[in-house]
This record gives C-alpha cells, structure tokens and sequence, in this order.
C-alpha cells in the first residue's frame, strides 16, 4: 500500500536534482510540498495536505548504500590520473556486413601512433567512431562505401582511471552522473573499460566537466 512517505521517495529518486537539493539543504520545503501536491495526490487517488508532504521531505533520507559507503568514498579518493583529449571527431555509421573490415584499415594505420584518440562502439543498428580530428581524411578513405549516419567536431574526452575492483561497488557511475547532470553538463559520449571511464562533451564544456571530476576526488 503506497503511502505519502513512499511516493515522495519514489519521486525524489527519480530525480537527482531534487534528491541533490535535498542533500544540500537549498530547497525550500513548503513550496517542494506544494509543487508535489497534485502528482502526490494522483497517485493515492485521494487529496493529501501539505503539510503532510512537507513532514515526509523532511524525514527523507538518501540511501546510506548510496551516498555514505565506505567503500565508494574509498574509490573516489584513490581516483587515478584524469587525462583530457582535445580537437575530437564523432563519426556515426550504419552497421553493416563490412563495417569491420573497413575499421580494421583505421586501424592498421593508427595502431602504431599511440598519440592518437581512438574508441570505437558497436551497437545493435549503428556504430561510434571518436577519433582525432586530424585523422578525419583517414575515416573518409576507409567507410567510403559505408553509410555514414552523422559527424559531430569539437570534442573533448575526459578519461578517468579507476581503482581495480570499482565494478563491485554500487553507486559509483550514479554519483558521477548526478553531478554532472547538476551542473547542467551534457554528456556526448560515454566510453569505459574495465578500468577506465571517459566521458566525451562538447569542447565549450570541458572545462566545466573536468572542474566536476577533479572535484569527486575530494
């Protein structure tokens, strides 16, 4: 049976804005209340008061798993180095039968020059390619009989490397994206490895977005 305290969970949950504010102390709980009033009031199917609402914002509190672990504070601490990369390209492609024979040829040409920015991704319909832009001509030349879906320039990725172990912890990606989305922060690209997180924005952003990860280490 739902009740006043759950719905007010479930919507602050749902919004890491809200549930941000909250953890700061920077939201005003009379007009939260009355902003909630009518979503609060649809899902019990009955009216309730504000007051009501304003008591459970009040007791409302994050999850401890989430915010207070040990062992996330511990990984955010012992974040290795934070290298940014500048002047990328983001070129989308259709899958098809020959689309990996015509990355391999990118490949076989960057593979040896380890100065140079390269992720790739696959998905079920269309591919990513993050390159340098330098190496656009190179891109042209080896997806010419590719059906190119989309190109975005004026990259930057910010590549974060991780304590081993980070995959067993619970919350970490979330704490990365909520502050992120709190700071207004579009993400282009999202790319990880095991070890290793990066994040891919427009190059106005970067300043900003790295400003926010430096930040996660303290």
């Amino acid at each position: 049976m739902k009740t006043i305290a759950s719905c007010v969970q479930e919507i602050i949950v749902s919004s890491p804005f809200l549930e941000e504010g909250l953890s700061r102390q920077i939201i005003n709980f009379s007009a939260l209340a009355e902003d909630l009033n009518k979503p609060i009031s649809e899902m019990l199917r009955k009216p309730v008061k504000n007051g009501a609402i304003m008591m459970a914002l009040r007791r409302y509190q994050q999850p401890l798993h989430l915010e207070k672990s040990e062992r996330l504070n511990r990984v955010f601490k012992n974040l290795g180095d934070i290298t940014v990369r500048s002047n990328l390209s983001d070129f989308t492609f259709q899958n098809s039968n020959t689309l990996i024979h015509s990355h391999s040829k990118v490949l076989s040409k960057i593979g040896v020059n380890h100065q140079i920015f390269y992720a790739f991704t696959r998905g079920v319909f269309e591919s990513n390619i993050i390159i340098s832009t330098s190496e656009q001509e190179s891109i042209s030349k080896a997806f010419k009989n590719e059906i190119q879906i989309g190109l975005q320039d004026k990259l930057s990725a910010i590549s974060i490397y991780l304590p081993k172990g980070n995959s067993k912890i619970a919350g970490l990606y979330y704490q990365i994206f909520k502050r992120l989305a709190w700071e207004n922060i579009t993400l282009y690209e999202v790319v990880s490895t095991t070890n290793e997180f990066t994040i891919v924005v427009e190059d106005y952003l970067v300043d900003k977005a790295f400003s926010v990860i430096k930040r996660l280490k303290t």
